[in-house]
Protein backbone atom coordinates (compact mmCIF):
# COMPACT_ATOMS: atom_id res chain seq x y z
CA UNK A 1 0.00 0.00 0.00
CA UNK A 2 2.85 2.19 0.91
CA UNK A 3 4.19 2.28 -2.79
CA UNK A 4 0.76 3.10 -4.14
CA UNK A 5 0.54 5.70 -1.67
CA UNK A 6 3.98 7.37 -3.06
CA UNK A 7 2.88 6.47 -6.73
CA UNK A 8 -0.57 8.67 -6.17
CA UNK A 9 1.55 11.62 -3.99
CA UNK A 10 4.00 11.81 -6.69
CA UNK A 11 1.39 12.08 -9.73
CA UNK A 12 -1.03 14.46 -7.99
CA UNK A 13 1.98 16.72 -6.20
CA UNK A 14 3.43 16.83 -9.58
CA UNK A 15 -0.18 17.86 -11.36
CA UNK A 16 -0.89 20.34 -8.58
CA UNK A 17 2.61 22.13 -8.52
CA UNK A 18 2.72 22.25 -12.46
CA UNK A 19 -0.53 23.97 -12.72
CA UNK A 20 0.08 26.33 -9.64
CA UNK A 21 2.95 27.34 -11.78
CA UNK A 22 1.05 27.75 -15.05
CA UNK A 23 -1.07 30.28 -13.18
CA UNK A 24 1.41 31.87 -11.37
CA UNK A 25 3.99 32.37 -15.00
CA UNK A 26 1.39 32.57 -17.76
CA UNK A 27 -0.97 35.48 -19.10
CA UNK A 28 -4.65 34.63 -18.42
CA UNK A 29 -4.92 34.76 -22.26
CA UNK A 30 -3.20 32.33 -22.74
CA UNK A 31 -4.05 30.13 -20.48
CA UNK A 32 -7.81 30.85 -20.81
CA UNK A 33 -8.44 28.15 -23.28
CA UNK A 34 -7.44 25.62 -20.95
CA UNK A 35 -8.37 27.09 -18.00
CA UNK A 36 -11.40 28.57 -18.23
CA UNK A 37 -11.82 29.69 -15.14
CA UNK A 38 -9.38 31.94 -14.74
CA UNK A 39 -11.63 34.95 -17.00
CA UNK A 40 -13.60 34.94 -13.63
CA UNK A 41 -10.75 35.82 -11.39
CA UNK A 42 -8.59 38.50 -10.50
CA UNK A 43 -4.41 38.35 -11.14
CA UNK A 44 -4.09 38.28 -7.65
CA UNK A 45 -6.37 35.78 -6.52
CA UNK A 46 -5.09 33.61 -9.50
CA UNK A 47 -2.09 34.02 -7.89
CA UNK A 48 -3.30 32.66 -4.87
CA UNK A 49 -4.54 29.87 -6.59
CA UNK A 50 -1.69 28.79 -8.01
CA UNK A 51 0.52 29.70 -4.95
CA UNK A 52 -1.85 27.37 -2.88
CA UNK A 53 -1.86 24.52 -5.36
CA UNK A 54 1.75 24.59 -5.43
CA UNK A 55 2.07 24.96 -1.61
CA UNK A 56 -0.70 21.82 -1.85
CA UNK A 57 1.14 19.57 -4.12
CA UNK A 58 4.83 20.09 -2.36
CA UNK A 59 2.74 19.22 0.66
CA UNK A 60 1.84 15.81 -0.55
CA UNK A 61 5.48 14.87 -1.11
CA UNK A 62 7.96 16.72 0.83
CA UNK A 63 7.11 16.34 4.52
CA UNK A 64 6.43 12.83 4.08
CA UNK A 65 9.75 12.48 2.02
CA UNK A 66 11.97 14.03 4.34
CA UNK A 67 10.38 12.66 7.73
CA UNK A 68 10.01 16.01 8.96
CA UNK A 69 6.69 17.12 10.27
CA UNK A 70 5.35 14.14 8.10
CA UNK A 71 1.66 15.21 9.43
CA UNK A 72 1.89 17.77 7.09
CA UNK A 73 1.19 15.65 4.44
CA UNK A 74 -1.85 14.16 5.27
CA UNK A 75 -3.20 17.43 6.13
CA UNK A 76 -2.27 18.88 2.93
CA UNK A 77 -3.91 16.10 1.08
CA UNK A 78 -7.33 16.64 3.26
CA UNK A 79 -6.95 20.39 2.11
CA UNK A 80 -6.55 19.81 -1.56
CA UNK A 81 -9.38 17.35 -1.39
CA UNK A 82 -11.85 20.77 0.06
CA UNK A 83 -9.98 22.60 -2.78
CA UNK A 84 -10.87 20.24 -5.40
CA UNK A 85 -15.01 20.72 -3.78
CA UNK A 86 -14.57 24.32 -4.31
CA UNK A 87 -13.62 23.86 -7.92
CA UNK A 88 -16.42 21.10 -8.44
CA UNK A 89 -18.84 23.95 -7.17
CA UNK A 90 -17.68 26.52 -9.68
CA UNK A 91 -18.12 24.42 -12.21
CA UNK A 92 -21.57 23.23 -11.49
CA UNK A 93 -21.95 26.94 -10.66
CA UNK A 94 -20.33 27.79 -14.67
CA UNK A 95 -22.16 24.61 -16.30
CA UNK A 96 -18.68 23.27 -17.16
CA UNK A 97 -19.66 19.84 -16.71
CA UNK A 98 -16.70 18.52 -18.44
CA UNK A 99 -14.29 19.67 -15.80
CA UNK A 100 -16.14 18.14 -12.75
CA UNK A 101 -14.58 14.46 -13.39
CA UNK A 102 -11.46 15.51 -13.35
CA UNK A 103 -11.80 17.44 -9.74
CA UNK A 104 -13.84 14.30 -8.54
CA UNK A 105 -10.81 12.04 -9.53
CA UNK A 106 -8.45 14.74 -7.76
CA UNK A 107 -10.67 14.35 -4.58
CA UNK A 108 -11.15 10.53 -4.45
CA UNK A 109 -7.16 10.27 -4.47
CA UNK A 110 -6.16 13.09 -2.22
CA UNK A 111 -8.93 11.45 0.26
CA UNK A 112 -7.24 8.02 -0.23
CA UNK A 113 -3.94 9.49 0.29
CA UNK A 114 -5.47 11.53 3.42
CA UNK A 115 -6.66 8.24 4.49
CA UNK A 116 -3.57 6.14 4.22
CA UNK A 117 -1.22 8.78 5.86
CA UNK A 118 -3.30 9.51 8.74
Amino acid sequence: MNIVLWIIQILLGGALTMSGLTLLTQPKEKIGDKMTFVHDYSKPMLNFIGISKIAGGLGLILPWLTGILPILTPIAATGMAIFMVFAMMHHLKKKEYRSIPVNAVFMILCLLVAYGRF
